[in-house]
């Protein structure tokens, strides 16, 4: 696994095919660094899995550091609860907690407090996360932000995104929900947790970028690209085959549906992205 050292991180493969547009990247930066808000400011990039969030982020911070800037970055998966923690959720909650990715299942104090950090321009250590080991990084194998950055960079696939309406949750939105959550305790359970613990860390973001697929029909193809790209990146460990990514999608669809039909409103700057995952020509720069 790369390690990197708290400015531009590599610890994901790049999931969009071929990155995005210069003039995007520098539109991204340099509306971020024109922010005035008293503190190192926070760019979000927030877009269903495949996007390319971290790619972007990648490129935002190579392009803050070719200006001679600084730009941490940290994703929300940097703050998936350690297996134990999620192992006694899926115990006293619900079974569907032992898996990581939807509300209820990070560790938000810490995401606070690293975000908090951040923005003070604190030397902190960033928490990283082992997806293919589905476990927290022993902390001393954390990279170091060492010096104030200029600017933060947060990704993840559901940065922003409010709670459904209790009345939407009484229809399964797949056969997940529907064999294994048939009486919406798990769904209610982690929709009541975005409404109450979440609205916390979305504020510790300035601008809020969306990037928005065609639709969640294309999720399960580039979520299955992006974990054969991690197998890669760490030859002779193994990860998910192609029908545990299938039922893993599952997880995530309906915050990922509520995320398509909220953030296009919420967001200061929406992406939208054809089905190769590349900007439509209304979305660039002009």
């Amino acid at each position: 696994m790369e390690r990197d050292s708290g400015y531009c991180r590599a610890m994901k493969p790049p999931s969009h095919p071929a990155g995005f547009a210069p003039a995007l990247v520098a539109e991204a930066l340099d509306a971020t660094l024109a922010l005035r808000v008293g503190h190192v400011p926070v760019l979000g990039i927030s877009g269903l899995q495949g996007t390319g969030k971290s790619t972007l982020a990648a490129q935002v911070a190579a392009s803050a550091a070719a200006r001679g800037l600084r730009a941490a970055t940290v994703s929300i998966d940097d703050f998936y609860l350690p297996r134990p923690e999620r192992q006694a959720l899926a115990r006293d909650v619900h079974p569907l907690l032992a898996t990581r990715g939807p509300p209820g299942t990070h560790d938000l104090a810490l995401a606070l407090r690293t975000l908090d950090a951040l923005r003070a321009g604190e030397a902190i250590a960033l928490p990283r996360f082992d997806k293919l080991a589905d476990e927290r990084l022993p902390q001393a194998q954390w990279p170091r932000s060492d010096a104030r950055a200029d600017l933060v960079v947060f990704e993840g696939w559901f940065l922003g995104t409010p709670a459904e309406d209790e009345a939407a949750l009484d229809e399964p939105v797949n056969v997940l929900e529907r064999d294994e959550d048939s009486g919406g305790e798990w769904r209610r359970w982690c929709n009541r947790t975005l409404a109450r613990d979440y609205p916390a860390l979305w504020a510790r973001i300035d601008t809020l970028w969306f990037l928005q697929p065609p639709g969640f029909e294309v999720v399960p193809q580039w979520r299955w690209q992006q974990e054969q790209g991690l197998r890669q990146a760490s030859p002779g460990r193994t990860g998910m085959n192609r029908a545990q990514v299938e039922r893993f999608v599952q997880f995530y669809e309906r915050i990922s549906r509520q995320a398509l039909r909220t953030l296009p409103a919420i967001a200061g700057r929406v992406i939208a992205l054809d089905a190769r995952r590349q900007p439509l020509p209304a979305a660039l720069p002009r």
